[in-house]
């Protein structure tokens, strides 16, 4: 099952991008990707719940208020760098699209109104695309491994924080502790 995020602020385009993934397979050669989706109409809070839980893919919109699509990409970039990323936009702004490319290295641009059949088949070659890019680093943190390049504890730490952003930090208190969690901190 791979996990998508949609992200724009008008609730019917939200709508309208579930119902059609729903419905419409997304495939690529062979392939067929089952999708489990997360919308949101705020970048913000889709931002927060990004730090929390893993996605394959986001999907943004380009022009929202208070954040756009490409600060929303690039700040979803730093957080999970292996998700495949996607800008859905209704103004065909070249600039625009140069520095979602340049600045996030998204996997595609498409526009609004969308043709059904090229999002689903464009969710589907970022997916497939992501899970090629996945096995390669695996691959070669095997090589690593057997090279002495890398110890299998941090190529398993690495897979840990690619599943689970976030669970490879340690907050430390001054004591030398470990905190669980910063809510539950005592004062002392």
């Amino acid at each position: 099952m791979s996990r998508i995020m949609i992200v724009d602020d008008e609730e019917a385009i939200l709508k309208a991008l579930k119902r059609i993934l729903r419905l419409a397979p997304c495939a690529y050669g062979n392939r067929v990707f089952s999708l489990e989706i997360s919308a949101f109409n705020s970048p913000v809070a889709a931002l927060e719940q990004a730090r929390h839980e893993a996605f394959d893919l986001f999907i943004s919109d380009y022009r929202m208020p208070g954040m756009d699509g490409v600060e929303f990409l690039k700040a979803v970039k730093t957080i999970q760098p292996d998700a495949a990323r996607l800008i859905l936009s209704g103004y065909a702004d070249l600039n625009a699209l140069v520095r979602a490319v340049n600045e996030v290295g998204i996997d595609r641009f498409v526009g609004k109104p969308w043709n059904d059949y090229d999002l689903t088949s464009a969710i589907a070659q970022a997916l497939a695309h992501r899970e090629l890019l996945l096995e390669n680093r695996q691959l070669a943190n095997l090589v690593r491994v057997e090279m002495g390049d890398k110890t299998p504890e941090q190529v398993e730490a690495e897979r840990l924080e690619a599943i689970e952003p976030g669970i490879t930090e340690v907050n430390w208190g001054p004591d030398g502790s470990v905190r669980l969690d910063p809510e539950f901190q005592r004062d002392d």
